[in-house]
């Protein structure tokens, strides 16, 4: 890699008087791409509706688009926007990230159709990868004092368990009150308001030297997610054997090895392969997949259980995930206080193995189940084990790591999340309607009236949400396994980044 020389306009040793302000416009950035996660979730039943019923007619083997258009191209371009931004400028990346996201959100709510609306989607993806690794990376030149720091990135991480609770809330009232388009055009004013702030408050910095753009790597990475993604989707109405689904998932997986092979040339890759071949950081970033294979969907299907099958309203469907929320941000700061005592390798696994036992149980759920009874205790378990993990997972994803390479590192985690996320949703929307269509298939009852008809419809959606749930559960065990098979370090290695990791038993 050639030498580079960090560019910016506050000395290092000269702190940023306005740096606490840049904090504050930094924060809105990142709330508003938090929000618009779990806003869409809680808008979904609303936009699958027919036209007539206000929404775009969408159908249950197309509504994930809804969800992985934005995590696909989000995640396959966050490496490209992060070196992006190092060249560019992270400030001027910020800016046209900010102002892209709020075009393309304007573009998803007045969508007329849903390719109109998956188009949007990927398009919010595409500027939030240029937006969200340039809002870390000044964090970290702005806070050049290590308390300091902490102390930002606290507050940066903090929104985002803070942020989807107040997205889940806020998508219910916007969708009750006003209507599912305004779940999009939340972000403009967000985006616009951080924009107007960002020109003053937010200082300039980026890397000297010849920019090396990956493109390539960035489109053959994308791209070879997309197919994957489309042909898992259509397994789950043709078949896996359908011409029109596994050689959509073969090229898909061509073009992913391709993409790996462009990254072992490439003399500044978005994906720097020695991030990848160390033991601990492979173990955490595929645990970082597995979980959020498993994790994603239930936010899905439990937003159609309680709109559809329990015909909440939107409002209390969003009320319904706050111990979700709750449980996340409880458990990851009992766990930053508990990891430099335990270490993560004993937190993690027992985390993924809660999350595990919370999935299966929510997996027995039925039309008729109680929500404090069957539904809540789930969510709780669930969450609490989550928030082990992911701190846990923070951790280790940076271990022996060199300077050079942790904002690289930084983003293999976040991607590892975006792409589990998206590929999960995927496969778990197949298995729930594959399950529902054969469950319908094996009662061979006709419905004697309307009423019966749909209580035989709902048993059949929940069967397929439960599958969905079960696999959940076993991507959860899996990712235990990983982590304390893998990542074979105690708590005596934390911080130690100029050595390399040591076995334990």
């Amino acid at each position: 890699m050639s030498d580079v020389t960090v560019n910016n306009v506050v000395h290092a040793d000269t702190p940023d008087p306005r740096r606490w302000f840049a904090l504050v416009v930094i924060a809105i950035a990142q709330l508003m791409v938090v929000l618009d996660a779990s806003i869409v979730n809680i808008a979904l039943p609303h936009v699958t509706k027919s036209i007539a019923q206000g929404g775009l007619a969408i159908s249950p083997t197309n509504r994930q688009w809804a969800v992985t258009a934005y995590t696909i191209t989000f995640g396959g371009f966050l490496l490209l926007g992060g070196r992006i931004g190092d060249y560019m400028g992270r400030k001027k990346a910020f800016l046209i990230g900010l102002l892209g996201f709020a075009g393309a959100s304007l573009i998803g709510g007045f969508a007329v159709d849903q390719q109109m609306l998956f188009g949007a989607r990927a398009l919010q993806g595409v500027f939030g990868a240029l937006l969200a690794p340039a809002a870390l990376s000044l964090i970290s030149v702005t806070f050049t004092d290590s308390k300091e720091r902490a102390k930002a990135f606290a507050v940066y991480g903090a929104l985002s368990g803070v942020g989807a609770a107040i997205g889940l809330i806020a998508g219910g009232l916007l969708t009750q009150y006003l209507s599912w388009r305004w779940c999009l055009f939340v972000n403009t004013p967000m985006a616009i308001v951080a924009f107007a702030l960002a020109i003053p408050e937010v200082r300039e910095s980026k890397v000297e030297g010849h920019p090396h753009y990956d493109i390539p790597g960035a489109l053959s990475a994308t791209a070879g997610m997309v197919s994957v993604v489309y042909g898992v989707s259509e397994a789950s109405t043709k078949g896996w054997g359908s011409s029109t689904a596994w050689p959509y998932m073969a090229l898909g997986g061509v073009l992913l090895l391709l993409f790996f092979a462009i990254e072992s040339r490439k003399r500044q890759p978005l994906l720097p392969l020695r991030l990848v071949t160390d033991r601990v950081r492979a173990g955490s970033y595929l645990t970082q997949i597995l979980v959020a294979l498993g994790l994603f969907g239930m936010f899905l299907f439990m937003t159609f259980y309680f709109q559809n099958i329990d015909n909440f309203s939107a409002v209390k469907s969003g009320l319904l995930f706050l111990p979700f929320s709750v449980g996340v941000i409880v458990s990851a700061g009992a766990t930053s206080q508990l990891l430099p005592r335990v270490g993560p390798r004993p937190l993690a696994t027992f985390g993924c193995l809660m999350a595990s036992a919370g999935l299966m149980y929510l997996s027995f759920i039925k039309p008729e189940s109680s929500y404090l009874a069957h539904v809540m205790p789930a969510m709780i378990i669930t969450s609490l084990g989550l928030g082990m993990t992911f701190v846990s997972l923070a951790s280790t994803a940076l271990f022996n790591v060199e300077p050079r390479d942790t904002g690289a590192a930084s983003a293999v985690l976040s991607t590892a999340q975006q792409l589990g996320g998206s590929f999960g949703t995927a496969i778990q929307n197949t298995i729930a309607v594959s399950s529902a269509t054969a469950f319908l298939a094996g009662m061979k009852i006709h419905a004697a009236s309307k009423a019966a008809a749909m209580v035989l419809r709902n048993r059949a959606y929940v069967h397929g949400y439960d599958q969905a749930f079960r696999f959940g559960s076993l991507m959860m065990l899996i990712s235990a396994i990983v982590f304390w098979s893998l990542v074979n370090i105690d708590r005596h290695h934390l911080g130690q980044h100029d050595q390399t990791p040591v076995a334990v038993a």
